[in-house]
C-alpha cells in the first residue's frame, strides 16, 4: 500500500508539474527567479515563524485536557512535523510528531492524534472560507474559462469533507458519552481481539476531542485557524514584492486557499507540482504573465519549504534520533 501510494504522488506530482512549465520558456523564468528582490523575503520568513508559533499554541490548547505541555515545549514538535511533511510522503510528519509528543510528554498517540485532526480540519474550513470570500471576483475576472468552474469544484468537494468531518468532531466533543456508547456498540460487532484493542483507543482518540466541548474552545480555534492562515497569506504578500506584479491581498488569500487544498492531494514529497500548478493559474487568473506567476510561485514554495525544514531538522537532531529509527517510528 506504501508503494502504491507513493508511486500515485509521484504520478499526481508529474502531471501537476507538466501543467504549471507547459509552454514556459525555463531559462526566462530563471532570469526572473535571478533578478529577484530577495530581501522581500525575510519579512516574509518572519512572520510565517510567528504563524507556526501560534500553531504549536493552538497545539497546547487542544491538548489541555489530555496533557499540560507548554507552546514553548510544542514549538519543536511542530517544525519537526512540518519537516517532516516535507521530505516523507503521505503527511508523514503528522504521524512523527505525534510520536516525539508520546516519547518526550507521555501522550497516549491516539489522543494527539484526535488534536492534530481537529486542527487539520479547521486549516480545510479557513482554506474553503478564503475561496469562497474571493470566488465572485474570480468569477467576474475568468468569466469564459472553466479555472472557475474547477475550483467551484474543488471548494464544494473539500466543503462537504471538511464541513462533515468537522461537525462529527464538534458533535463527539459536545456528546462523549453517547460518542462513546454509539462506538463500543458498532465494536461489539467485531471479532473480540479487534474490539479489545480499538476500544482504548477510541476512548483515547475522544479525550482528544475535548477541547471542542464548548462553543466557546471550537471559536477560539477557529479564530487561531484564521490569524495563522492570514500571516501565511502576509509571507505570499512579502514575497510578491520580490517580483514585479501587484495583485490584491484578497486574491493571495484565494491562492493560498487553492494551493493548499490541492496539496492534500497525494504527490511526491514537498508538494511538488500540486503547489505549483494551481499557484501559478490563479495569478494568470488575475491577469499575471504566465512566467512571473511561475517564477513567484516556485520562489514562494522554496521559501515555505526551506526554512522550516532547515529548523525541523535542527530540532530533529537535538533530540537523537537516528534516519533509521525515524523511518521506523
Amino acid at each position: 500500500m506504501r508503494r502504491w501510494t507513493g508511486l500515485l504522488g509521484l504520478l499526481l506530482s508529474l502531471v501537476f508539474l507538466y501543467w504549471a512549465l507547459k509552454g514556459l520558456h525555463l531559462e526566462q523564468v530563471w532570469n526572473l527567479v535571478r533578478q529577484a528582490r530577495y530581501g522581500w523575503i525575510l519579512p516574509g520568513v518572519a512572520v510565517y515563524m510567528v504563524g507556526l508559533v501560534i500553531r504549536a499554541w493552538r497545539w497546547h490548547y487542544l491538548l489541555r485536557p489530555v496533557a499540560r505541555v507548554s507552546t514553548r515545549e510544542l514549538f519543536p514538535l511542530v517544525t519537526i512535523g512540518y519537516m517532516g511533511n516535507n521530505i516523507f510522503p503521505a503527511r508523514a510528519g503528522e504521524a512523527l510528531r505525534a510520536v516525539l509528543l508520546k516519547r518526550k510528554h507521555g501522550v497516549p498517540i491516539s489522543a494527539s492524534a484526535a488534536t492534530i485532526l481537529v486542527e487539520r480540519v479547521y486549516d480545510g474550513v479557513v482554506m474553503l472560507a478564503f475561496i469562497f470570500v474571493n470566488l465572485p471576483e474570480l468569477t467576474r475576472l475568468t468569466a469564459d474559462s472553466g479555472f472557475v468552474g474547477d475550483i467551484r469544484t474543488l471548494a464544494l468537494g473539500g466543503t462537504g469533507l471538511f464541513m462533515g468531518a468537522l461537525i462529527a468532531f464538534l458533535l463527539a466533543a459536545a456528546f462523549p458519552r453517547q460518542t462513546e456508547n454509539w462506538a463500543e456498540r458498532v465494536l461489539a460487532r467485531l471479532p473480540t481481539r479487534w474490539e479489545e484493542r480499538m476500544l482504548p483507543l477510541v476512548h483515547r482518540f475522544l479525550q482528544g476531542l475535548a477541547a471542542l466541548g464548548s462553543p466557546w474552545e471550537a471559536w477560539m480555534v477557529f479564530a487561531t485557524s484564521v490569524v495563522i492562515w492570514l500571516l501565511e497569506t502576509a509571507k505570499y504578500w512579502f514575497v510578491m514584492h520580490a517580483f514585479d506584479f501587484q495583485v490584491s491581498f484578497f486574491a493571495l488569500m484565494l491562492m493560498n486557499g487553492v494551493v493548499n487544498l490541492a496539496t492534500t492531494l497525494p504527490s511526491a514529497p514537498g508538494y511538488v507540482g500540486t503547489f505549483d500548478a494551481p499557484g501559478i493559474a490563479v495569478l494568470m487568473a488575475y491577469g499575471v504573465p504566465k512566467p512571473v506567476a511561475a517564477g513567484y510561485t516556485l520562489t514562494l514554495h522554496a521559501a515555505l519549504w526551506l526554512p522550516v525544514t532547515l529548523l525541523g531538522w535542527y530540532y530533529l537532531l537535538k533530540e537523537g534520533l537516528s534516519w533509521r529509527e525515524i523511518r521506523g517510528r
